[in-house]
């Protein structure tokens, strides 16, 4: 499959894409998902033929910078979408040319998935919003 995925200006379609994932699918409150980083984050975002089907927000500290807030519409779950979000995410981040390392923290049970797109754990469990996290890193 193919879907456009690029940086976009469009914080509406992504924040709807998050709030459909993560509040209402998963119950993370809209208190812990929508936050004050919106505005100074970059963010990604996936359409299969116009519509809004994935997200992620970049987020940048020195020379480290962090994927987050990454989700994909159920109907589009186990396509490959998922990974080609964090890869397309990694190219941005990478093309920046000041990025030594990119930084995740992915829900326990998708480490077996980051660590597919080069991802390595480098700390211990904990939690956000409920849901035990685990930091990943891929160091360039």
């Amino acid at each position: 499959m193919t879907w456009d995925i690029s940086v976009t200006d469009d914080i509406d379609a992504c924040v709807a894409l998050r709030r459909a994932v993560f509040i209402v699918e998963q119950g993370i409150s809209e208190e812990d998902e929508i936050d004050n980083l919106d505005g100074v984050g970059v963010h990604i975002l996936a359409r299969d033929n116009g519509e809004p089907v994935g997200t992620a927000r970049l987020l940048i500290s020195g020379t480290t910078g962090k994927i987050g807030r990454i989700c994909v519409l159920k109907s589009h779950r186990g396509t490959g979408l998922g990974a080609a979000i964090v890869n397309h995410s990694a190219e941005v981040l990478k093309a920046r040319g000041d990025i030594d390392r990119i930084a995740l923290g992915a829900q326990e049970y998708a480490i077996g998935f980051y660590e597919k797109l080069g991802f390595k754990v480098c700390g211990p469990t904990y939690d956000d919003a409920g849901i035990p996290h685990r930091e990943m890193e891929i160091i360039l």
